[in-house]
């Protein structure tokens, strides 16, 4: 089965998850639609500071939009706000240091946050891969607590401040990896079997399904219009 799943996620990672991939996909793009300026909305895009979660800040300076950096490292997310100002010319970069792996850490920051912020879009971009099994201060599995728990709370608690906005939306970036690990929802934090830091990771991206059907839930009994769409890089949805 191992082996069949990685076969399938190589073909179909050559298809849509590399950059032939996405040049393909991008024939199919309407031109208008990604000509969009923002002003007057903000995003909050986790794992700023780097790779997609940067380009995506970036780009949403440059078009007039609040940005919110949630970052761990307080060096590089400082350096990362300091370049998008830069080349942006957007003064509206706001940067939060959140530990995503520690649930009380999220909770405190949300309702600070919630005190002096307004937010339209929630951008779940970050997450880690470590490859020798950790456990957080609270004794969870340090994959799960980051990509699985962290934006399942930061959602929730998030829910009640973009309720309050016109379109709220939250956009989650899963990865093409998943494919290669079966769901195993009995040892959701790699307690049972031989660690492998790639084979959690996929593990966690693989929950994001689920997860995403249950907040779809429970923002329809917030929202009369809204949208979580889950997104693995490069892929066009």
């Amino acid at each position: 089965m191992l082996l069949y799943r990685s076969a399938a996620w190589f073909a179909k990672g050559l298809r849509e998850y590399t950059k032939s991939g996405y040049e393909s996909a991008s024939k199919d793009f309407v031109p208008d639609d990604l000509e969009v300026q923002v002003p007057g909305r903000a995003f909050m895009v986790t794992g700023g500071n780097s790779g997609i979660g940067k380009a995506t800040a970036m780009e949403i300076a440059k078009r007039g939009g609040t940005v919110h950096l949630v970052c761990r490292d307080h060096s590089r997310a400082e350096g990362a706000r300091a370049e998008i100002i830069r080349e942006s010319g957007n003064q509206n970069i706001f940067l939060h240091i959140v530990d995503l792996s520690v649930p009380k850490s999220i909770w405190k920051f949300v309702e600070n946050f919630k005190q002096e912020h307004t937010l339209n879009v929630l951008i779940n971009n970050a997450g880690c891969m470590v490859n020798k099994r950790e456990l957080t201060e609270d004794g969870l599995e340090k994959n799960f607590a980051t990509n699985t728990l962290g934006v399942y709370v930061l959602t929730t608690a998030l829910i009640p401040v973009l309720e309050k906005e016109h379109d709220p939306r939250v956009i989650t970036v899963s990865s093409g990896g998943m494919l290669v690990q079966k769901l195993n929802i009995d040892d959701l934090q790699s307690e049972r079997t031989a660690f492998d830091g790639t084979m959690v990771y996929a593990q966690n991206k693989g929950i994001f399904p689920a997860q995403e059907s249950n907040l779809c839930l429970s923002c329809l009994l917030h929202w009369q219009a809204g949208s979580l769409p889950l997104a693995p890089p490069g892929k066009r949805q």
